[in-house]
C-alpha cells in the first residue's frame, strides 16, 4: 500500500504553536488534506502523549506515529521517531537527567551531543535523524561540517530536507547516499496550509508503525513533496533584520555583519548546501514534487489577503468536496477538471506541476513567494 505521511509536527505545548493543536483538530485536518500518517510531535511531553492515547479510538483511520524534536548541545535540531508511546515514555525517562525542560516543553532542550542523544534513542529501538538539516540555526549542516562530526559512530536513520531545502541540495552530497531523506511541515498548528505543507508518499506491507518506519529505513519511499526551496525563510544568504540577500564573497567582505542595519548575515541553505557538494552526478532519489498548500494557490491567484479568509476557504471546501482530499487535487486530479470549477487555480496547479512559476527566495528569516 501507498501511505502519504507528514512525522513533524507540535503541539500546543510547543513555543510558538497554536492552542488550538489539539488531537482531534489534528487528525480532521488529516482527512480534509489526505494524509494517512501522522508524527504525534512532542511525545516526549507526558500531557500530550496521554492526550493521545486517550484519542487513540477516535483517530484508527489516521495513523500516529510517536515523534518528538529536541535541541541538543549546539542547538542542533533532532528528529526521533517511535513506534508506540511507551518508546517514548522509556526515551523522555533517560534525558531527563540531561533536560530541564522535559517534561514542560513541546520540544525540550537536552544537554547531550548528537552522538549521545542517537546512543539512548537506538537502545530504545527507536530512530532518529537531524530535523531540517541545512537550516543555518539549528540545522546539523548549520552548525556541522559532516554527519560524523555530529553524530560519529552513531549514524543516523534518517536525514529531514526541511522547507528551504529538496532532494536536489542532498542528493549531491555523496556521505547521505545510503540515508533516506525526509519532507515533513514542522507545522506548529492544525490549520490545512501548515499541516502537510510538505509530506512523503511511503510504501508499506501494512499500516503499523513499525512496517512504515522500517520502509522509511529501507529506503521505500516514493514521492517527497513541498515547498520549492526558494519558498523557504533561509534558502538565500541574507540578513536577519533587514533580510538583504548577499552573496557569499560579500558576506565574507563584510564579515558578516550587514551595512544597513548592522545585523547578522546568515548563510542560506542553497549556499551551504553547495559548499558540501562533492561531486556533480546526483544520487538515485525518488522524485521530489513541488507544490504549495492550496489555501496558498488560492490566495494567490484570487488576489486575497490569507488563505483563511471567507472566500478562500469557500473555494477550497467546494474543491473539497469535488475531489475529496486536498493532496489528491494538488498531485492527482486532471487540472482540466480542477478548472471546471476554478479556471485561474487549474491553470495555477499544472504551473506548479510544470514548474514554470516565477520564485522571489526568501532568506535570513524570510520566506520566499510565488507568482503564477
Amino acid at each position: 500500500m501507498i501511505l502519504t505521511a507528514d512525522f513533524h509536527i507540535h503541539s500546543l505545548f510547543s513555543m510558538a504553536a497554536s492552542k488550538n493543536t489539539t488531537p482531534e483538530l489534528l487528525t480532521n485536518s488529516c482527512r480534509i488534506k489526505g494524509l494517512d500518517v501522522l508524527g504525534s510531535g512532542d511525545a516526549f511531553h507526558p500531557v500530550w502523549r496521554r492526550m493521545w492515547e486517550n484519542f487513540s479510538e477516535n483517530s484508527k483511520d489516521i495513523l500516529i506515529v510517536p515523534s518528538a524534536e529536541v535541541e541538543g548541545n549546539g542547538k542542533v535540531h533532532h528528529l526521533i521517531l517511535m513506534e508506540d508511546f511507551s518508546q517514548a515514555a522509556e526515551i523522555s525517562e533517560k534525558l531527563q537527567p540531561f533536560s530541564s525542560n522535559i517534561d514542560r516543553a513541546g520540544r525540550p532542550n537536552v544537554g547531550l551531543n548528537g552522538y549521545e542523544i542517537a546512543e539512548i534513542v537506538h537502545e530504545c529501538g527507536a530512530y532518529i535523524g537531524p530535523a531540517h538539516a541545512f537550516t543555518p540555526w539549528t540545522g546539523m549542516y548549520g552548525r556541522f561540517s559532516s554527519i560524523n562530526d555530529c553524530y560519529s559512530d552513531e549514524k543516523p536513520d534518517f536525514l529531514e530536507l526541511g522547507l528551504s531545502a529538496d532532494t536536489s541540495y542532498g542528493d549531491r552530497i555523496s556521505e547521505l547516499d545510503d540515508i533516506p531523506f525526509l519532507s515533513n511541515s514542522d507545522a506548529h498548528s492544525s490549520l490545512l496550509h501548515k499541516i502537510g505543507r510538505e509530506f512523503n508518499r511511503i510504501k508499506s506491507v501494512s499500516g503499523r508503525p513499525e512496517d512504515i518506519l522500517r520502509s522509511v529505513l529501507k529506503g521505500d519511499i516514493v514521492l517527497n513533496a513541498g515547498f520549492f526551496p526558494e519558498e523557504g525563510k533561509y534558502n538565500r544568504t541574507a540578513c536577519s533584520r533587514c533580510y538583504k540577500h548577499y552573496s557569499l564573497t560579500e558576506a565574507e567582505e563584510l564579515s558578516w555583519k550587514c551595512p544597513l542595519d548592522g545585523g547578522r548575515i546568515k548563510t542560506g541553505v542553497s549556499d551551504r548546501a553547495f559548499s558540501m557538494s562533492d561531486r556533480k552526478e546526483k544520487s538515485k532519489r525518488p522524485p521530489y514534487l513541488h507544490i504549495m498548500p492550496l489555501g496558498e494557490i488560492i490566495k494567490e491567484v484570487m488576489g486575497l489577503s490569507s488563505p483563511c479568509t471567507k472566500k478562500c476557504s469557500d473555494l477550497y471546501y467546494e474543491l473539497i468536496s469535488a475531489f475529496g482530499n486536498e493532496i489528491a487535487i494538488l498531485i492527482d486530479t486532471p487540472v482540466e477538471k480542477i478548472s471546471e470549477i476554478c479556471n485561474p487555480v487549474g491553470i495555477a496547479i499544472g504551473k506548479f506541476r510544470e514548474e514554470k512559476v516565477i520564485l522571489h527566495p526568501g532568506g535570513g528569516g524570510m520566506y520566499g513567494s510565488f507568482e503564477i
